[in-house]
């Protein structure tokens, strides 16, 4: 109900003082009498919150083109459709989102409302809510008011940095728009990550923790514990590397990757910012580690979005609203008793993910699903099309509709992620016991009935460099299908590398080399008792023998069950080159000339 509730709301009152950038030249300003009253009025300011969200759900923006194509492709994560580079085309524009050659004028982006300036739009809002509240909401007296002003800063703030996760310097809008402001060129993205640090630790002063008042009750609204979470995440991108242009707004071409040179952006200054941050969320305890890792996902699935549990803030959609199942759940090829459409499976892990992780960890099997649906049964979708058993309709406690929306919520941020950047940020301080607590906890939930393996990994972390190792390694484990990893690779200068270690695994897999000499070509399966799901063997490193009678098999590991085209596909170009989206020719074509690409698209 607090979905729909919410959805309803939006949609009503979503362009109460929003107006676009054309009728703000053209309209009056609308009275400080107009916005007196709806900003020193409780039910009217929050109605205003609730449209911030709206930017989420819009198809040119969260929805339909930032979700289904931001971080891939990377190390762990793989489009299926990322294309055969020796073809010596792009055969579609979903294919350049994903492969490292994305053109301005690529079709899925540059279009009238497109991303970028949707996602800008939505900030534009933030803007006039944050301006109103801070003029007539009584903040200092209002503790409600007060929340509604952290919840806006937030928000604006995960918008602003989605922003620069994808198209790296952008323009810095704080304010509301005026006839003097409405074109201008990017600004340097550390003014813009000073801003938001700083924007953030206000925010942090007037929201509550998960589940100290009603409005922090639910996931699908913003509480103290994401607030710090998303802090450190930007902390910890904005003291990391990052291609750069040579000269901003010059059009150049040149760039190179590089640390921000501004001291207030040093990692000396900005961990231990980070590291507080974590700890308070941590030492809080209004947040957890769900105790199976298979019950985060179920619980998702089954609309659950109490606070207090693993998920620290979800993009909240109505039942009819959102695409994330449409894109990356394990795909069911016809309708049957699970779903009435046909959706899912446009991307999933590498292939040799699976084989990479530790045989008892048990993130594995919920996260590398090597099957799709038919008919209502399970069968082998191929070596070379694995998907994220993270997203699963037969786990979702409605039937979904037949649309292309299916209403389950985007996991932004979860408490695992809190606990790895302080285990990350404590190691670079030269605390390694420290982080080895944190990192301890992670894996203490996917390894549950192994305690000896756990002790035995951390016994083994002896110094930073072997932490930092480990926690890269873990990170990819906890989050593949989360679509964290690329701004991860990016800031630890590690995207390129990755990227062609990624290339070279699957090379090995495929001709059962290296790591994987151990694995045999035939995978054998059956059905289990219900006749629909399958079981396997000879997925397991050392399952090389036949299991005899009842098996039936197929030839699964080889060059031409994944090829080395599809093993190219993964990136096209140098991904170092191309860390980021281009500025599309339609915003670039909106902005009155202010705004140019500065890397070389």
């Amino acid at each position: 109900m607090m979905k729909r509730l919410k959805y309803i709301v939006v949609a009503f009152f979503i362009s109460l003082f929003v107006i676009s950038c054309e009728d703000a030249l053209e309209s009056p300003t609308k009275s400080s009498f107009d916005e007196s009253i709806v900003f020193s009025n409780y039910t009217l300011a929050e109605f205003n919150v609730f449209g911030l969200y709206s930017t989420f759900m819009e198809t040119n923006a969260h929805r339909g083109r930032y979700s289904p194509y931001y971080g891939l492709n990377t190390d762990i994560e793989f489009y299926h459709s990322s294309g055969d580079p020796n073809a010596g085309i792009v055969a579609n524009a979903k294919q350049e989102l994903v492969t490292y050659v994305t053109t301005v004028t690529n079709t899925e982006m540059s279009r009238d409302k497109g991303p970028y300036a949707m996602i800008f739009g939505g900030i534009e809002k933030a803007n006039v809510v944050i301006s109103g509240l801070k003029t007539y909401g009584n903040i200092d007296e209002d503790a409600e008011m007060a929340y509604l002003l952290g919840e806006a800063i937030t928000l604006r703030a995960t918008l602003y940095f989605d922003l620069l996760r994808a198209w790296s310097d952008v323009p810095a809008r704080f304010e509301p728009l005026t006839g003097e402001t409405i074109y201008l060129q990017k600004t340097d993205r550390d003014e813009i990550y000073k801003k938001l640090i700083s924007d953030l630790q206000e925010a942090e002063k007037y929201v509550p923790w998960p589940n100290e008042v009603e409005q922090t009750s639910t996931v699908e609204r913003i509480n103290k514990a994401y607030v710090k979470g998303l802090l450190a995440r930007i902390c910890l991108s904005a003291a990391g590397y990052a291609q750069r242009p040579v000269e901003l707004n010059s059009g150049s071409g040149q760039s190179e990757i590089s640390l921000s040179k501004d001291p207030k952006l040093d990692k000396k200054v900005l961990y231990p910012i980070a590291l507080k941050a974590c700890e308070d969320v941590y030492e809080n305890g209004s947040s957890m580690l769900m105790p199976n890792f298979i019950d985060i996902w179920k619980y998702n699935l089954a609309d659950g979005v109490e606070a207090g549990k693993e998920s620290l803030f979800e993009i909240p959609y109505s039942d009819t609203r959102g695409r994330w199942m449409y894109s990356w759940a394990v795909p069911h090829l016809t309708v049957d008793k699970y779903t009435e459409s046909t959706a899912g499976g446009s991307g999933g892990p590498v292939p040799n993910l699976f084989y990479d992780y530790d045989v008892d960890d048990t993130r594995r099997d919920v996260t590398c699903v090597p099957y799709n649906w038919n008919n209502g049964v399970q069968e082998i979708s191929g070596l070379n099309k694995w998907f994220f058993g993270k997203y699963r309709f037969e786990w979702m406690a409605r039937m979904p509709s037949s649309s292309t929306d299916h209403g389950i919520n985007t996991v932004y941020m979860r408490y695992s992620d809190v606990l790895l950047m302080a285990a990350e940020c404590a190691n670079d301080l030269d605390d390694l016991p420290k982080a080895k607590k944190y990192l301890r906890m992670v894996r203490e939930r996917a390894f549950p009935n192994h305690k000896n393996k756990v002790d035995a990994f951390m016994e083994s972390i002896t110094d930073k460099t072997k932490m930092f190792d480990a926690i890269v390694n873990e990170r990819a484990f906890e989050f593949c299908g989360e679509f964290l990893r690329k701004n991860d690779l990016i800031r630890w200068n590690k995207l390129g590398a990755k990227m062609q270690e990624a290339k070279d695994k699957m090379t090995n897999l495929a001709n059962l080399s290296g790591e994987y000499s151990d694995l045999q070509s035939k995978l054998f399966f059956k059905y289990g008792e219900d006749e629909e799901t399958l079981e396997f063997y000879g997925l397991n490193h050392g399952e090389l023998s036949d299991p005899g009678e009842g098996w039936n098999s197929v030839t699964y590991i080889s060059p031409t069950k994944l090829t080395p085209e599809k093993i190219n596909g993964l990136f096209w170009d140098d991904p170092d080159k191309m860390q980021f989206w281009p500025l599309f020719q339609k915003d670039i074509d909106a902005s009155a000339g202010y705004l140019i690409n500065d890397y070389a698209y």
